[in-house]
């Protein structure tokens, strides 16, 4: 059978409902339609690591979405392919084990993601990609040594490669310079949606009891059951003024008899005779009202914000949130349309990502046209940005694409589109789409779009484990 029909007949087998999470926001302004997002007193602050031996070649570099990674001597990110079992099968590489990216060109689908069988001729088979030509492998230097978590393994070739806490390490083909995380991402994904590479960071300096969880909006606290920290406007630079009735909703955060202050956090006296951790002055808090980790809820309350330990910058300008029809808030254009992202990882043996304007576009206009350009272009077109248009943020950025291909398109090309990218992809509005807050085009695609398919850009996790109504 031919790709493409493949694709168009896995797409009515598909489900096209359901809601999918792929970010999460911070607080929500007391006035509808307005928003909080992205801002904080400390937007500015990046946020801390744990520093450890590193080898000579390696260094720290802070960056706008993962926080601080660790980076070849160029300033390329490393990464990270922990094994992941799919539903028929398993890839990846295993800890302490070998790099199974190799330099063999892949022909044919593996069959690991039903409904593909094994031995369908990907579509970027006649192009002679390979995985370590996608991901080259972090060499090191023949007299390297072995400290703490960083080790070595051995290729096939005999060179030898850098290992962190075991995995072996990888730059992406993606990166073109210092700060570039355009390979992977530490924001879970759920369902079916392929294995993904994984940034390789440092520990954030947090005392024992915490964790930091990237978001596109930035990296989120939480304690260490996932549930979500808050602070107080209320509150003065570390002294808490949440006493008597707030504590029906709200309980400090303790921190234990034997902890002391060290960087952002101090530890406080609360009113209450408990000791109370703050970060950055700021007393800290769960919500008792709190059902489910990750949770935003608490900052619905006036007064009341998640707390980060470094912010994304803002989206370019003329970018809104919308509230969606049935709860929860969603990027939008400058008309109120959501604002989708395509997701895409192929069936070979190395999940490679199929997302990029670089990479194969035969999976998306399978998806959203049966291989036809101009049905696509109708149902997700581009968002259209001027040619002259930046963004603050190092996340947003105009390209341009040919959009009869979807691929890269040279300055001055016939036809050519301007258009906004987030991570270096093209984003879409979706034709379906009537009114602001609308997200029909939502999980579009394969496995409710994780697979091979459009997820609407969601500020708000408020979605999960929802089903879409429409």
């Amino acid at each position: 059978m031919h790709f493409n029909n493949l694709l168009a007949v896995v797409l009515t087998a598909a489900s096209v409902c359901g809601v999918s999470v792929i970010t999460v926001a911070s607080a929500v302004a007391d006035t509808p339609g307005e928003t909080m997002y992205w801002q904080s007193v400390d937007s500015g602050a990046q946020e801390a690591w744990f520093e450890e031996e590193m080898p000579p070649g390696i260094q720290v570099v802070a960056t706008d979405l993962e926080g601080p990674v660790y980076a070849d001597a160029q300033g390329r990110t490393l990464y990270t392919w922990p094994l992941r079992a799919l539903r028929n099968g398993s890839t990846g590489d295993r800890k302490d084990g070998p790099s199974n990216c190799t330099d063999a060109v892949l022909l044919t689908e593996i069959g690991f993601m039903s409904p593909y069988p094994a031995g369908l001729v990907l579509p970027y088979a006649d192009q002679g990609v390979s995985c370590a030509q996608v991901w080259p492998p972090a060499l090191a230097a023949d007299d390297t040594v072995e400290m703490g978590k960083w080790s070595l393994t051995e290729r096939a070739d005999g060179s030898k490669q850098w290992a962190y806490d075991g995995f072996p390490l990888y730059t992406s083909h993606l990166d073109k310079k210092a700060g570039d995380v355009l390979g992977g991402t530490k924001i879970r994904s759920g369902g079916d949606g392929g294995v993904t590479r994984v940034p390789a960071g440092p520990l954030p300096d947090i005392p024992s009891g915490f964790k930091v969880l990237t978001s596109s909006t930035g990296r989120l606290l939480v304690n260490g059951k996932d549930y979500s920290v808050y602070s107080w406007e209320g509150d003065e630079p570390n002294v808490s003024n949440c006493v008597r009735d707030c504590l029906n909703r709200w309980t400090p955060v303790s921190a234990p008899q034997m902890a002391a202050s060290s960087g952002d956090w101090t530890i406080i006296k609360h009113p209450s005779g408990i000791n109370q951790w703050t970060f950055r002055s700021m007393p800290l808090y769960t919500h008792n009202k709190d059902v489910r980790g990750r949770s935003f809820d608490g900052s619905d309350v006036p007064g009341w914000s998640n707390v980060y330990t470094q912010r994304a910058l803002t989206p370019p300008d003329e970018f809104t949130v919308q509230d969606a029809h049935f709860g929860g808030q969603v990027l939008a254009d400058s008309r109120g349309r959501t604002i989708y992202l395509y997701s895409c990882h192929d069936d070979s043996a190395a999940q490679i990502a199929c997302d990029h304007p670089d990479a194969a576009q035969d999976y998306r206009l399978a998806i959203c046209g049966d291989g036809d350009p101009e049905v696509c272009r109708k149902m997700f077109p581009y968002v259209v940005a001027d040619a002259n248009a930046s963004s603050e943020s190092s996340l947003w950025s105009v390209m341009l694409i040919d959009p009869n291909t979807g691929r890269h398109a040279a300055a001055g090309e016939e036809g050519a589109l301007s258009v906004w990218a987030y991570r270096q992809r093209p984003v879409y509005t979706y034709s379906g789409d009537q009114t602001p807050g609308e997200t029909r085009g939502d999980s579009f695609g394969e496995f409710l779009g994780r697979r091979n398919g459009y997820k609407a850009f969601v500020l708000r996790d408020v979605f999960q484990n929802l089903h879409f109504r429409r």
